[in-house]
């Protein structure tokens, strides 16, 4: 993947993390009890913290070089929003909490994509 896609799918979690924070907030608040509530505010936060990751990886990478451990470190942050923050949107929205077997998936995506972006930026003398 380029810096650019890095950028634009940082752009995109970002857009969708505002608008289903607001949505959650809004139109959700009476129809979900105070546990989905939060749940779906987990979502939303750590979405919006991974899209800043990955814009900061796309400008990171368009900045230096990219490599093969970018990739994966992108890859990886992008998997993460889907694994993590996916499953938390369908388990407050239906309540069906095996998906909940996703969650950490998704949050061992995270920790691994940041852990490759530090080997890539250790590797990197610049």
């Amino acid at each position: 993947m380029t810096s650019r896609a890095f950028l634009i799918s940082g752009l995109i979690f970002i857009i969708f993390a505002v608008s289903l924070g607001a949505f959650g907030a809004h139109a959700l608040k009476s129809m979900l009890t105070i546990q989905q509530i939060q749940i779906w505010k987990t979502a939303t936060d750590y979405q919006f913290y991974h899209a800043l990751g990955l814009i900061a990886l796309g400008v990171w990478t368009e900045r230096t070089h990219r490599s093969r451990l970018t990739t994966i470190a992108g890859v990886l942050l992008i998997s993460g929003v889907i694994l993590f923050c996916g499953s938390l949107y369908l388990i407050a929205l239906t309540g069906i909490t095996k998906l909940g077997m996703v969650t950490p998936i998704g949050g061992v995506c995270f920790i691994s994509g940041w852990v490759f972006w530090l080997i890539a930026l250790l590797k990197n003398p610049d």
